[in-house]
């Protein structure tokens, strides 16, 4: 359990804490995000040091989670929190991959760019912007489903486990398969590609991370 230091209402350690506990990121995976080491943000939270983030660290975790800055303690006209533009929502592209194969490395959860969606075409699909992510496909356990080098649009949403395709994460690696509930406590990662046996895993160290609820790529 975190115990907080001097928390309110507004105040942005306990905001912090919520949104990663939202997102279902460690604290120590956010220290190392912005280039920190593991305890940087631990410290932040339950010692009050530094007192405040600086501006650049705020800038980073402000992007990640796709909030406004002034959550966090900045400026409250910085926001990324998915709003519409026009019309348009801006959808941040992570630089990472969910692996269709072996795993990649998720150390770098860092959006890059954005993707433009219709507003009213994310509010017809039940979609909340604040909890989208882009993301690329690497590796072939997917085919023909998903290929190597596809975008999805993966939904964060917090919501009851049901099968469907879905990004995971075991350990430090990020996945992409279409998961099944299997024995208590088990559940199975299932690929697209016959050439991949179905894998059963312990529920208790599977992260998921979201829904995957739409795709991309070259024809």
């Amino acid at each position: 359990m975190i115990n907080h230091v001097g928390s309110s209402s507004g105040d942005p350690r306990e905001r912090l804490v919520a949104l990663a506990s939202e997102r279902g990121v460690s604290l120590a995976a956010l220290s190392r995000l912005i280039g920190k080491n593991g305890t940087y943000l631990q410290q932040f939270i339950t010692k009050g040091s530094p007192r405040r983030l600086a501006e650049e660290d705020r800038e980073v975790l402000a992007r990640f989670f796709g909030v406004a800055e002034s959550e966090l303690g900045g400026a409250a006209e910085k926001s990324y929190g998915g709003k519409a533009k026009d019309g348009w929502v801006e959808v941040p592209r992570l630089a990472l991959d969910a692996s269709a194969g072996p795993g990649s490395f998720s150390a770098q959860e860092v959006p890059f760019d954005t993707f433009r969606f219709s507003a009213r075409w994310l509010r017809e699909q039940g979609l909340d912007p604040a909890m989208l992510s882009a993301i690329a496909v690497a590796g072939d356990s997917m085919e023909p489903v998903l290929r190597d080098g596809d975008e999805i649009l993966v939904d964060r949403t917090p919501r009851p486990l049901r099968e469907g395709i879905h990004v995971v994460r075991l350990g430090e690696t990020l996945h992409v398969k279409r998961i099944q509930a299997a024995r208590p406590g088990m559940l199975t990662l299932i690929s697209a590609n016959a050439a991949y046996p179905p894998v059963e895993v312990p529920l208790a160290e599977v992260d998921v991370i979201g829904r995957v609820v739409w795709k991309g790529g070259r024809i």
